[in-house]
């Protein structure tokens, strides 16, 4: 079967939903399909299912700018950030331009025809073939298959139960059990109080380190009163601009004074704990934004620890054992659950195996122009959110600028476009930045690199971003576009 589509959205989540979106809304003349491989959209919030999942991105700015946020709460548990995507899916009809059960297996850019040639297996895993101009990448930046795993030592000899978050069981029964989370990022800081108010009989979190962690409230009453007394855009706009203004803000703090932003962090912490945890499993030895800072709503995990349902561990494993978890400094961890909250594990494109005329494309070993576009990949573009605020603020201002790029291109006549790359602007660094988090540094071999100077350096600053992208001129020394050629045939040459 050979199908012929116009633009392949990869990924129904947050990224492939809001790209639709602007789309529908910029773009009518243009025709669009999203393959999707999981039987339903939402990306991440379908795939988690872990007990307390939630955003870590407030909500007014999680949201999509062309699509308020409606509610008070700052920070929003999966199963309502899923209804908000619902609702975004059946307001711009992008139900049935969403193939479910889909998989990009491979796509080659066949330069003859000027198009992508994908090789797609769907949902009775019978293989098709699929022509299409733009291929526009929007699965993310982690593996959905599996998380990140360490192999612990002596792993087997637990007679519990082993669970990673990212595949949590069905009507998981975990009430009465004592529980050992390891790790102390997002996720674990989620699951500790909420497995503990679920009815663990105790909830340990076991961390190697310490993480730098902020408590926002659950409620914006601002918001709450704004919307009262002013149009509902209105408030939300005001709303979103003031949380955009904060999140800069403090990523701002932490670059020029991280001294003073550590110390105001760690004086919120101590008095949250109120002498009740020792303040060593909350000192991080690096300075704020170095990694990922962590919020968690009304301090919902210093509340737990003091109530002494769960306690923190600050150390190492020796070994597994049968009955839990030995730790260097002596001490054991009964367990009846270990909850491995250990990370994701890095893939781009969500592994699809691309290649340009049959030679294969190493993504490492490209940058992103505005941080959008591939460097010397012709019709594509693919969106990664910001590490240091809300992944959905790029998603709205990459979305718009692909749909003015593509506008350009109608307008002209263009059938293709590439950013040619500049060898000399490499970096080390990958455009997830210079963040030490373990999930960044396995990044390292998969994901685009950053640039030295601009178009190719990735900023992480939205403000500086929408301003860029909305003034982005498309006549400049790096864009090459190609005129359609109505003589060229369109048979694509079938790359193994």
């Amino acid at each position: 079967m050979e199908k012929h589509i116009d633009i392949l959205i990869v990924g129904a989540g947050i990224s492939g939903i809001g790209l639709a979106a602007h789309l529908s809304k910029n773009c009518p003349q243009r025709q669009f399909d999203i393959i999707e491989r999981r039987d339903s959209f939402g990306g991440t919030w379908d795939l988690f299912k872990y007990p307390g999942i939630r955003s870590d991105s407030d909500m007014s700015t999680f949201g999509f700018n062309f699509k308020p946020w409606q509610k008070a709460n700052v920070l929003a548990d999966g199963s309502s950030i899923k209804d908000y995507l619902s609702e975004v899916v059946d307001e711009y009809n992008l139900k049935n331009k969403i193939h479910f059960k889909h998989r990009v297996v491979s796509a080659n850019y066949d330069s003859s025809i000027s198009k992508w040639v994908v090789q797609i297996e769907d949902a009775n895993q019978k293989q098709q073939t699929w022509i299409a101009n733009f291929v526009l990448g929007c699965t993310g930046y982690y593996n959905y298959d599996q998380g990140f795993q360490p192999d612990f030592p002596n792993q087997a000899a637990f007679k519990g139960q082993l669970i990673h978050p990212q595949h949590w069981p069905e009507n998981f029964d975990y009430k009465a059990k004592k529980v050992v989370i390891i790790g102390s990022g997002a996720t674990a800081i989620t699951l500790v109080p909420a497995m503990a108010k679920g009815g663990a009989a105790h909830v340990t979190m076991l961390q190697r380190s310490p993480t730098y962690i902020a408590s926002v409230p659950s409620i914006d009453f601002v918001y709450d009163k704004m919307r009262k007394v002013l149009p509902e855009a209105l408030a939300y706009k005001l709303t979103r601009a003031r949380n955009i203004g904060m999140q800069r803000g403090i990523y701002a703090l932490a670059q020029k004074q991280p001294k003073l932003l550590r110390k105001l962090l760690l004086k919120s912490i101590e008095m949250q704990l109120k002498g009740k945890v020792d303040m060593k499993h909350f000192t991080p030895s690096y300075n704020p934004w170095d990694q990922r800072l962590c919020v968690v709503p009304d301090g919902d995990l210093f509340k737990i620890l003091r109530s002494g349902k769960a306690s923190v561990e600050t150390d190492q494993i020796e070994k597994f054992t049968e009955t839990g978890i030995q730790l260097k400094s002596g001490q054991h961890l009964d367990a009846d659950i270990i909850v491995s909250a250990t990370g994701l594990q890095i893939q781009i494109l969500g592994g699809i195996k691309a290649t340009i005329d049959g030679k294969p494309m190493d993504t490492s070993k490209h940058m992103l122009y505005q941080g959008i576009m591939v460097s010397d990949v012709p019709n594509m573009a693919m969106i990664i959110g910001y590490i240091n605020a809300s992944w959905t603020l790029k998603v709205d201002i990459a979305a718009d600028y692909i749909c003015r790029l593509i506008n350009y291109m109608d307008k002209n006549g263009y059938d293709q476009v590439i950013a040619q790359g500049d060898q000399t602007e490499l970096m080390e660094d990958t455009v997830m930045g210079s963040l030490s988090s373990g999930y960044i540094a396995r990044a390292a071999d998969v994901m685009p690199k950053q640039g030295k100077h601009a178009p190719w350096n990735v900023t992480n600053n939205y403000l500086a971003d929408r301003k860029t992208l909305k003034n982005a001129r498309f006549e400049d020394s790096v864009l090459k576009f190609q005129k359609r050629n109505p003589q060229v045939s369109s048979k694509p040459k079938l790359v193994s």
